[in-house]
């Protein structure tokens, strides 16, 4: 017999309606039209207003085009301002937006290109020669608008059939859009950066993309008109859907186009900034700017930070800044940040040393992350928060993808057992914050022993020459595998691979301790993750596969 519950209390139009991040911008226009909304430059202020009218056009521009639900838009753009637009203006239109990564060479543009059959391009100068070769090679007729920005004065051709400002007089800034007609539906796809195969494509959906932008503001208690700088880019992880996060507190899109400490002091003097986000890179590089740069920064603005398990000497580096970090950890795969390492009031009264200890764990579930915890990977039950067991971080909850584009097996092995496997390797402290030990693939077996190369990492980090760290496994004839380290020094620094090995010596068990030191530039991706990939090529390990 069915419970009272169950009846004449059915979902209607006045009860539930689809979560989408667009509401946040119609939100955002309606309360705060006059509150400024993006700055770029010298020349481009522009309100929520017109944020929101400027939207409206493009979406209407490319449903006149044709363009519709599930159609993929792709955009190979730095943070400017129509990379913040077509959040809003490609899914108002039911198309899906794939954010390319502007890094990436043609081969890999056009595979992503042909993967998603995408309708439209829209590029800016600066990738027009990479994107017009990958269009080439994709055998694609896709509609291509150029994206001119005035603060590019480098080389770059147009290779559209109009350009985007004369795209946008097409639309009207009226334009009617529509919620989707489920919130499940598809609103972004993003490729992970694949080596030694193809890319997978990560497909989000209106629900997550909400979700995870509540989330955010959640972690951060981020406040009405809060000024965001774009360090991060946007092209990675839907720059871990802060384009939604700053509309729906009405905030201020600061745009930058490539990460420059004296650009980005400049503009947290200039515009007020209180909030932005990168890997510990891009933190990394305003620590160890010349104090001169940093005169005139007011204390207390907010960063996050993702990408890798911080160092403590970079944590330490930023609260000597005045700066606030909060330490997130996540995936592509998890719409970018899903845990965070919560402060705790009584951390306050520790050593700089210890805090810097335990903020740079990867922490909790996010606020609307229902699931986030280190499990064993073969009986998927939980191991003890004892600091010591080893097990797997895994997902689940509405901060999850939808799965992989066009790829039902791996979504299949994704999921497996009703959780997303991350592939990372981590313990639970006593008090229920996690801390990574090693990506599965990233552990080096010397002799039998496990060695973290996070735990290595971290002490080259406390070395006071040394900006960058990654280690990786060495093939060796008596034990297996051997640790070694790629180091680049800070500017003017000056250390020997004795040095440092002594330094390793004075932290580590011995068979921890590197066996050898390479200096020089360490790879990294546009967004500052390390490629040890590319290191464990360069040192010949069997392991020589994508991170």
């Amino acid at each position: 017999m069915a419970s009272p519950y169950e009846l004449g209390l059915d979902r209607n139009p006045a009860n539930f309606l689809p979560q989408s991040p667009l509401s946040f911008l119609e939100r955002a226009a309606l309360v705060y039209p006059d509150r400024l909304a993006v700055v770029h430059g010298s020349t481009i202020r522009r309100t929520w207003r017109e944020m929101d009218a400027r939207c409206r056009r493009l979406a209407s521009a490319l449903a006149r085009r044709g363009i519709g639900k599930f159609d993929t838009v792709a955009v190979m753009l730095p943070n400017t301002p129509p990379m913040a637009e077509v959040h809003f203006g490609v899914p108002m239109c039911g198309a899906v937006l794939n954010t390319l990564n502007i890094r990436l060479d043609a081969a890999a543009i056009a595979f992503m290109l042909q993967h998603a059959e995408a309708k439209v391009v829209i590029v800016d100068p600066e990738c027009s020669g990479t994107m017009a070769e990958a269009i080439r090679l994709s055998g694609l007729a896709p509609l291509v608008i150029d994206a001119p920005d005035a603060e590019y004065r480098g080389p770059g051709e147009a290779i559209g059939s109009l350009d985007y400002e004369a795209f946008l007089a097409e639309g009207d800034p009226e334009f009617a859009w529509s919620l989707p007609t489920d919130e499940w539906d598809a609103i972004s796809l993003n490729y992970t950066s694949g080596t030694t195969g193809n890319p997978k494509g990560v497909v989000y959906s209106h629900r997550g993309a909400a979700t995870n932008a509540i989330s955010n503001i959640l972690e951060w208690d981020m406040p009405h008109h809060a000024v965001y700088l774009w360090t991060l880019p946007m092209f990675h992880c839907n720059g871990w859907c802060f384009p939604w996060t700053v509309a729906a507190r009405a905030g201020v899109n600061v745009c930058l186009r490539r990460v420059d400490p004296q650009a980005i002091f400049d503009l947290m003097r200039q515009e007020g900034v209180t909030h932005y986000c990168g890997a510990p890179i891009v933190h990394n590089l305003l620590i160890n700017a010349p104090e001169a740069m940093k005169a005139g920064i007011r204390p207390g603005v907010k960063a996050m930070v993702a990408g890798a398990a911080p160092p403590a000497a970079m944590i330490e580096g930023m609260e000597k800044m005045g700066f606030d970090l909060t330490h997130t950890y996540g995936l592509t795969e998890v719409y970018g940040p899903a845990t965070v390492c919560a402060k705790q009031a009584s951390w306050a009264a520790l050593d700089i040393g210890e805090r810097a200890r335990l903020n740079a764990r990867q922490g909790i579930r996010y606020h609307l992350q229902q699931g986030a915890t280190v499990l064993d990977p073969l009986t998927l039950k939980p191991v003890p928060w004892d600091g010591a067991t080893i097990g797997e971080i895994m997902f689940r909850g509405n901060i999850t993808m939808k799965g992989y584009l066009k790829n039902p097996k791996a979504t299949q092995e994704a999921f497996s057992g009703g959780w997303f496997h991350s592939g990372d390797l981590a313990v639970v402290d006593p008090d229920g914050y996690m801390k990574i030990k090693d990506r599965s693939k990233d552990v080096i077996i010397s002799g039998g022993e496990n060695i973290s190369s996070i735990e290595v990492e971290d002490v080259l980090y406390r070395h006071p020459a040394v900006l960058i760290a990654a280690v990786v496994a060495r093939p060796d004839p008596k034990w297996g595998e051997t640790p070694w380290a790629y180091l680049e020094l800070k500017p003017d620094a000056v250390v020997t691979e004795a040095g440092i090995i002594a330094h390793c010596k004075q932290h580590l068990a011995a068979f921890k301790v590197p066996k050898g030191v390479v200096f020089g530039p360490v790879p990294k991706t546009s967004t500052g993750k390390i490629q040890k990939y590319e290191l464990r090529k360069r040192a010949g390990s069997a392991k020589a596969v994508e991170a």
